[in-house]
């Protein structure tokens, strides 16, 4: 089943970015997902293929995870 992803919404990842932060942001939405580091800003462009299996939780943009 694919991900319903929204522009803003905030993804947890399977695997930590090099700077130790695990939640994303969704700004780009397509074949390929822009998603943004909130913890250092970087921005990352992943095919949707490839991204989908790496996402561990996803919440709306009104509901953020907690970091843990």
């Amino acid at each position: 089943m694919a991900l319903k992803l929204k522009m803003g919404d905030t993804l947890r990842l399977k695997k930590p970015h090099p700077c130790g932060g695990r939640l994303w942001t969704v700004a780009r939405l397509g074949a390929d997902i822009g998603i943004q580091c909130a913890k250092c800003g970087r921005h990352a462009l992943i095919p949707r293929s490839r991204l989908e299996p790496q996402v561990k939780e996803a919440a709306p943009q009104a509901a953020a995870l907690h970091e843990s």
